[in-house]
């Protein structure tokens, strides 16, 4: 893995900082979360705003501009090269058949409000019935099946808002 760091700054600029490069800047303390900073002669007032640690995310204030900062450290970059999010379940907006199959069941309409792990659907598939639960609490925007319709495999059964 390499020391390498992505920040983003106000989700517009990208920036990549090698580990040793922290050790020369010249930044002294001057409060709680209040620094001095000499940059190529200039001199720069900052301040941490607020933090947000889980996320990695930061309001800065320099020179009275805030800015919104995102740091990556080496193993974040990992984990998003890999596919998976850090600090947060992604949102499941849509249920799919996973498998071809008969639909024998729709408990839910459109626009009904579901909360986590209620009945959905029910679909038949290998002399199985599979019960397909709510991955999250949401409203019902499309039902895109009918009871006793036959579905492929990755067919869209519901979506939600």
């Amino acid at each position: 893995m390499s020391s390498n760091y992505k920040v983003t700054v106000n989700d517009a600029f990208h920036f990549d900082f090698e580990k040793e490069s922290f050790s020369s800047l010249d930044a002294v303390p001057t409060g709680v979360n209040e620094f001095h900073i000499l940059h190529q002669n200039l001199p720069y007032k900052a301040e941490i705003i607020s933090s947000d640690f889980n996320h990695k995310r930061y309001t800065v204030k320099v020179n009275n501009t805030n800015y919104i900062v995102a740091i990556s450290n080496p193993l974040d970059i990992l984990i998003k090269e890999m596919g998976f999010e850090v600090g947060s379940a992604k949102q499941v907006n849509a249920i799919k058949a996973p498998m071809p199959g008969l639909i024998l069941e729709i408990s839910v309409t459109i626009g009904q409000t579901v909360k986590e792990n209620d009945n959905l659907i029910i679909l038949s598939a290998m002399k199985m019935e599979n019960s397909f639960l709510s991955p999250r609490d949401g409203v019902i925007k499309s039902i895109s099946v009918k009871t006793g319709e036959a579905v492929e495999k990755g067919q869209l059964l519901i979506e939600f808002e």
